[in-house]
C-alpha cells in the first residue's frame, strides 16, 4: 500500500507529520498469474473503481479504449492514459491469429432453436450467440412473436438461462410467454421468472438499459443468454426528424449497437433486435420495403432476416445477409405455441 507524508498544523501552531493512505497499488504479479486492472501502472483502488463503474473492468476493454475515454472516465491525465493503454497492449497478444485458432474459438458459439426446423436450417442450425441478429418487416409479420419464442426456447437447454427484453413499443406480453412455455414443455412460472423486462421511454433510456445488462450479469450473477430489443429504431425514428438530424441519429444508433455487440461477444449471448420498415417510393420493380437505420444497422447486424406475411396465415423469412450462409427463404406458422413448422 502506497503512503504519503503530509504536514499538519496543530491549533497551538506546532507542525507535525501525519501518514495517510494514498491510492492502493498492488504488488506486481508473479510470472504465470493472470493480470488484472490493478496491475496496470498508475491504477490504484480509486482509479480501478472508476474504470469498473464505467465498464472497463478487464484488460481488453482498456486496451481498445481511446486515451480521451480514460481521461474522462477515470480522471487521469492524457499521458497516464496513454501509458496505461500501451502497457496493456504490450501484455496482451493483440496481433493476428491463424484460421484454425479462430475456428477453435468459435466452438463456444451456441445456436438456439427458433421452434421451426425450416427456419433453423435457414440460419444454419438456429439463432447464433456472440452476434446481433436483426429481424425487420411490416407489422404482424412475426418479429415480436419470434422474440417471445426465443425467450422460452433458451430455457429448454439451460433452465437457469435468463432473457432480457428491452421493450420500446409496449409489445411484451407475459401471457404469450405462458402460452409458449406450456406448449413447449417448459414450466410457465419458471419461464416468466427468467425473463427480465424493462420498458424504454426514449432513446437515451433505451441505451442506458442496454448498458445495465452487464450489471445483471456481474452484480446479480444472472446467466443472461438472450437480449431482445423490440424495436431497435422506434425511438430514434420518432426523436430525430428531418434530414438535418440524420447524422446525429446514425451516430447514436451506432454507439447503441456497439454496446450490444460487446455484450454478445463478451458474454456469449444472443442479441435479437427487431426493426421497423419503410416503403421506398422510387422502387418501380420488386419489393419496395426497406429497413430503417440505413447502413449503420446493416453493418452492425451479423444476420439480417426479412419477415413478411405468406399464404394462408403463414410467415416467410428471407435471409438477406450473413457472413457464411447463402440467401434463402423459409416458411413457418405462428400459433398459440409460438413459432412452428408448416
Amino acid at each position: 500500500m502506497a503512503r504519503k507524508i503530509v504536514a499538519v498544523v496543530e491549533e497551538d501552531g506546532m507542525e507535525s507529520q501525519e501518514c495517510v493512505e494514498d491510492d492502493v497499488v498492488m504488488e506486481p504479479k508473479k510470472e504465470g498469474e493472470k493480470l488484472t486492472i490493478m496491475d496496470i501502472p498508475g491504477v490504484g483502488a480509486a482509479t480501478a473503481e472508476k474504470l469498473a463503474a464505467a465498464g472497463y473492468d478487464n484488460l481488453i476493454s482498456v486496451a481498445v479504449a481511446s486515451p480521451g475515454e480514460l481521461v474522462e472516465l477515470a480522471g487521469v491525465t492524457e499521458a497516464t492514459a496513454r501509458k496505461m493503454i500501451q502497457f496493456v497492449r504490450e501484455k496482451l497478444d493483440m496481433g493476428f491469429e491463424s484460421g484454425d485458432e479462430l475456428l477453435k474459438r468459435r466452438e463456444r458459439v451456441e445456436k438456439i432453436t427458433t421452434g421451426s426446423k425450416a427456419l433453423n436450417d435457414l440460419l444454419g442450425g438456429g439463432v447464433e450467440t456472440m452476434v446481433i441478429t436483426e429481424c425487420f418487416g411490416e407489422f404482424g409479420s412475426g418479429k415480436t412473436q419470434l422474440a417471445h419464442t426465443l425467450c422460452v426456447n433458451i430455457q429448454k437447454n439451460d433452465p437457469d438461462a435468463v432473457a432480457v427484453f428491452i421493450d420500446t413499443e409496449n409489445t411484451f406480453r407475459p401471457e404469450r410467454i405462458q402460452q409458449i412455455a406450456t406448449a413447449t414443455g417448459v414450466d410457465p412460472v419458471s419461464a416468466l421468472k427468467h425473463v427480465k423486462v424493462a420498458r424504454a421511454y426514449n432513446s437515451d433510456h433505451q441505451m442506458l438499459l442496454a448498458e445495465k445488462v452487464e450489471d445483471l450479469i456481474k452484480k446479480e450473477n444472472l446467466k443472461v443468454k438472450l437480449v431482445v430489443v423490440d424495436s431497435l429504431t422506434a425511438h430514434f425514428r420518432a426523436e430525430f426528424i428531418g434530414r438535418g438530424t440524420l447524422a446525429d441519429r446514425q451516430q447514436k444508433i451506432n454507439r447503441h449497437m456497439h454496446v450490444l455487440t460487446k455484450l454478445a461477444e463478451t458474454y456469449n449471448l444472443i442479441v435479437y433486435v427487431t426493426n421497423q420498415v419503410m416503403a421506398k417510393p422510387d422502387t418501380f420493380f420488386g419489393d419496395p420495403t426497406q429497413a430503417i437505420g440505413g447502413h449503420i444497422v446493416a453493418h452492425n447486424s451479423m444476420f439480417r432476416i426479412y419477415l413478411r406475411k405468406g399464404k394462408k396465415g403463414s410467415r416467410v423469412a428471407k435471409l438477406i445477409d450473413s457472413p457464411n450462409l447463402p440467401e434463402g427463404e423459409a416458411s413457418f406458422f405462428v400459433d398459440v405455441g409460438g413459432v412452428r413448422d408448416i
